[in-house]
């Protein structure tokens, strides 16, 4: 469970509701033709902006900016390096049952033990990462579009609140209950993008990156592993994807 993602989807949740209840009365927060409108009019927009299986797709997705696991790559880099030293002592078949923490990199080694060419190792885990990173970026996508088209749908939804306002202004008492309805379709439409649909676009972004970049440098490994490079230049070659920090703090380790 990733933490950060938690507490802030809750954090930001629970300061709006906080607010709400210290201001009184709750109930006139809630309208259901107001929600129907912003999630109703959102979804099917949405929907008619992608595909059915992207659109269904991005909540598998999204899960990813919740449960996802950081790898680090130092410890990725020290992992690879271990193999390699396996592999440059008592050859590849020696890999064969060495437990391995990356699924990715399993799949490498075990291409790699099967005795298939380097080319095809690299073609097989290159054609691995594109496809990880179209179906990450079309969930992202979805999210975006929510973002952009959740307050749309509000102030849609404000318009007919207004029209259908200033059609019964006979009654000046029903004016105020009627113009608190029609702003919560705005509100609801904020919320949506600001609170919900643009900080999970932008945490699966950033999920997207890190996970290009392990995948990345796994590649690197299992190349250099299968060519029989030096355990220590293979270091080094993995090393440039550290940030200069990591490496002298790598270095000094």
């Amino acid at each position: 469970m990733d933490l950060a993602t938690l507490l802030g989807l809750v954090g930001a949740v629970g300061v709006m509701i906080g607010a709400i209840v210290l201001g009184g009365n709750v109930v006139v927060f809630i309208d259901v033709p107001s929600i129907v409108i912003v999630i109703g009019g959102t979804t099917f927009v949405v929907l008619f902006r992608t595909t059915f299986a992207q659109f269904l797709g991005s909540f598998k997705v999204a899960m990813g900016a919740f449960l996802h696991k950081s790898v680090a790559p130092t410890d990725l880099i020290e992992e690879a390096v271990a193999l390699a030293n396996v592999a440059r002592r008592e050859g590849l078949l020696a890999l064969e049952g060495k437990q391995i923490s990356h699924p990715f990199l399993q799949t490498g080694i075990g291409l790699c033990i099967d005795g298939h060419p380097p080319e095809v190792v690299q073609k097989v885990l290159s054609k691995d990462i594109n496809l990880t990173i179209q179906r990450q970026e079309a969930g992202y996508g979805v999210f975006k579009a929510t973002a952009e088209v959740a307050p749309a749908m509000g102030m849609i939804g404000t318009l007919i609140g207004l029209v259908q306002m200033l059609s019964n202004m006979s009654d000046p008492k029903s004016i105020g209950p009627a113009m608190a309805v029609a702003l919560l379709t705005t509100l609801y439409g904020a919320v949506i993008a600001n609170a919900v649909a643009t900080p999970i676009a932008e945490k699966l972004k950033l999920r997207s990156g890190e996970e290009k970049l392990s995948k990345t440098l796994i590649l690197e490994s299992i190349s250099g592993i299968q060519e029989g490079l030096n355990p220590r230049v293979l270091e080094q070659l993995l090393m440039t994807y550290l940030p200069e920090s990591q490496r002298q703090s790598s270095g000094k380790d």
